[in-house]
């Protein structure tokens, strides 16, 4: 599953490709799936809106739009399992599994791909809904002081790396940054949240900003279907240092990196300079 640093590349992307675009038509599949709101909401609202400002809250690409009846309204895209947004020309094939495509008054298209269906689209801020911007589940973790993060995470009678996938904890860090985050700061896996000394939270809240900041410079980690808005892959997964690398030599001590499970995921880490 994309993660936050795939969604913030794509949301750059997109953001620096389409701002100020048009929306002039729409198209999306059959398949029911893939829509929150429903495609016939969508296809009324969405026309003749002009694209003002694409950006990522968690796991969410956020597009902010004007015009219409609606003052705020926004379009959201989750991308799943093996979600993609691209930005193509009208004339480039259009890629199997592709479930929606908007046409733009610059004659290109921004097409949501998704083969396994597990992506989401909907509209935030129709005149139905009384509701504020969209601002996601969870605490922003380029946000979040330390202060504010040991005190979310102390609490918690539950693994700390199941915590740090909680998205009504903390929204937009997945499995590969959580591991990569807990290396870094020396942590083992499975211990409990609420156990951590303040020492210890603090490292894992600086290294888990460090290791998003890095991933995002490299454009994500493609270690599956990512690629970014263009359709070009990320770099990130050639820096893991734990994840994947299941009996790999860790490339800190030497000790073979260990794979198990924790929170139904796969989990990777070191048992020597994990504590």
């Amino acid at each position: 599953m994309p993660e936050l640093p795939e969604v913030e590349t794509i949301a750059r992307g997109v953001d620096e490709r389409l701002r100020g675009d048009r929306i002039e038509t729409i198209w999306f599949s059959e398949k029911p799936e893939p829509f929150k709101t429903s495609p016939q909401l969508m296809a009324r609202e969405l026309p003749g809106r002009r694209i003002e400002r694409v950006y990522r809250v968690g796991k969410h690409i956020v597009f902010d739009l004007a015009g219409g009846n609606a003052p705020g309204l926004q379009w959201i895209v989750h991308l799943g399992m093996t979600g993609r947004l691209l930005v193509a020309d009208a004339d480039t094939p259009v890629p199997p599994h592709t479930h929606g495509i908007l046409h733009l008054a610059s004659g290109r298209e921004l097409r949501f791909v998704d083969a396994r269906r597990f992506g989401r689209m909907e509209l935030h801020g129709t005149p139905t809904q009384k509701t504020a911007r969209f601002i996601g589940t969870g605490q922003e973790p380029f946000n979040i002081s330390q202060d504010d993060f040991a005190a979310l995470f102390r609490p918690r009678r539950t693994s700390i790396k199941a915590a740090l996938l909680n998205q009504k904890l903390l929204q937009g860090v997945g499995n590969i940054y959580a591991d990569e985050s807990l290396f870094r700061a020396g942590i083992r896996p499975r211990r409990m949240a609420r156990h951590l000394k303040r020492a210890e939270l603090d490292r894992l809240h600086a290294a888990l900003q460090v290791v998003l900041k890095e991933a995002i410079a490299l454009g994500g980690s493609s270690v599956s279907d990512y690629v970014d808005a263009a359709g070009v892959e990320g770099f990130f997964q050639l820096q893991h240092r734990v994840y994947l690398r299941t009996g790999l030599p860790c490339l800190v001590c030497g000790a073979p990196i260990r794979r198990i499970l924790v929170a139904g995921r796969g989990t990777h880490y070191c048992p020597h300079c994990q504590r």
